[in-house]
C-alpha cells in the first residue's frame, strides 16, 4: 500500500458534503474513478494532490500525512485538473520550459524532457507555436505534457481525454498503462470506455461516497446474466425508461436497438448479451439510489 486515505470529509459552504468518510487504499497500477457529475471525484483527486484540504480523515503517501507534510506527496506528484490554465502567448516549449524551472528542472535536462514529451503527446510538429493557436485537444495534451514533466510517482488526471478525437485517446489510454507499470495514476473520465480499457481497479462514487472499489472483471461479473437487448419503436423509449434500467440506444432501420439490465427479460423477445462496464456501473448506481429513497 502506498497511498491510503481514511475517512476522509469534505464540507463546503452551505453544509454541503463534497466527500463523505471515503477510505482506500490505493497500489501501483491505474484506480478509475467512475460516478455522475457531483459524485466527489474531482474533491479527492484535489486533495490527494494537496490543492485543497479535508475537513475530516486523513490522507497518507507511503505513510506521511499530506495534509501536514505535503511535500512529501508534491516532490514525486504529476497532475492535471480539470479547467487546465495556460498562457497563451507562449509556444508549447516556453511554457514547459517555464514550469520545469519552477519544479526545480535543470536547463539541459528539462530541454530533453520537453523534446521526449512533446513527442510523446504527438505535439512534436507544434512545439513552437503559441497555445492560444491550438486547438482544445492540442491544449490538453500539453496539459499531459506538463502533468509528466517530472516522471512522476503519483499521476493524478482530471477528464483527461476531453477533447481529444478516438485516435489520441487510444493513444492517451496506451501511455497510461504504460506509465503504470511502476507507479500510481488515478484516472477521472466521464467516458467509460476509456476506463474499461485502461484502469487495473475502478472506484464507483456517488454522492461523495465509495460504492464499491474492484476490478473491472469483478464489476462485469456482478451483471453477468443481467444485459438484455432489444429493439423497440422510438415512441416506445420514454415507458421503458420508466420501468427499466436503459443504457446504450442505436437507431436502425426496423427501431431502436436498447440495451437494458435487469434481473428479468423485459420482453419476451429480448435476448441476452454479454455485459460490459456501462452496464455494471449503471446496475451498481441505480440499485445505490433505490436505497436512498427506501432510507
Amino acid at each position: 500500500m502506498i497511498l491510503r486515505t481514511d475517512y476522509l470529509g469534505k464540507c463546503y459552504k452551505g453544509n454541503i458534503w463534497g466527500l463523505n468518510n471515503f477510505s482506500l487504499d490505493i497500489d501501483s497500477g491505474i484506480l478509475g474513478l467512475l460516478g455522475p457529475n457531483g459524485a466527489g471525484k474531482s474533491t479527492l483527486m484535489r486533495i490527494l494532490a494537496t490543492v485543497t484540504k479535508p475537513t475530516e480523515g486523513k490522507a497518507s503517501w507511503k505513510g506521511h500525512d499530506i495534509v501536514h507534510s505535503p511535500e512529501s506527496v508534491r516532490r514525486v506528484l504529476g497532475y492535471l485538473p480539470q479547467d487546465f490554465g495556460i498562457y497563451p502567448n507562449l509556444s508549447a516549449t516556453e511554457f514547459l520550459s517555464y514550469l520545469a524551472a519552477a519544479r526545480g528542472i535543470s536547463g539541459k535536462s528539462a530541454r530533453r524532457r520537453i523534446g521526449q514529451l512533446l513527442d510523446l503527446v504527438n505535439l512534436g510538429d507544434a512545439r513552437k507555436r503559441r497555445l492560444g493557436s491550438l486547438s482544445g485537444g492540442m491544449k490538453q495534451r500539453v496539459g499531459i505534457a506538463q502533468a509528466l514533466l517530472n516522471d512522476p510517482e503519483l499521476l493524478i488526471v482530471d477528464e483527461p481525454t476531453a477533447g481529444l478525437d478516438p485516435e489520441e485517446r487510444i493513444r492517451f489510454r496506451n501511455l497510461l498503462s504504460e506509465l503504470s507499470v511502476n507507479r500510481i495514476v488515478i484516472l477521472s473520465s466521464h467516458i467509460v470506455s476509456d476506463l474499461e480499457a485502461a484502469a487495473t481497479s475502478i472506484a464507483v462514487m456517488s454522492a461523495g461516497h465509495l460504492l464499491v472499489h474492484a476490478t473491472p472483471e469483478e464489476l462485469l461479473r456482478s451483471v453477468v446474466g443481467k444485459v438484455w437487448e432489444l429493439v423497440i419503436a422510438s415512441s416506445d423509449l420514454a415507458n421503458l425508461k420508466q420501468t427499466h434500467i436503459v443504457g446504450s440506444t442505436t437507431r436502425t432501420i426496423v427501431g431502436l436497438r436498447v440495451r437494458v439490465v435487469g434481473e428479468k427479460a423485459p420482453t419476451a423477445s429480448a435476448r441476452q448479451v454479454t455485459p460490459t462496464l456501462e452496464d455494471a456501473y449503471l446496475w451498481l448506481l441505480n440499485g445505490h439510489q433505490r436505497e436512498q429513497q427506501d432510507e
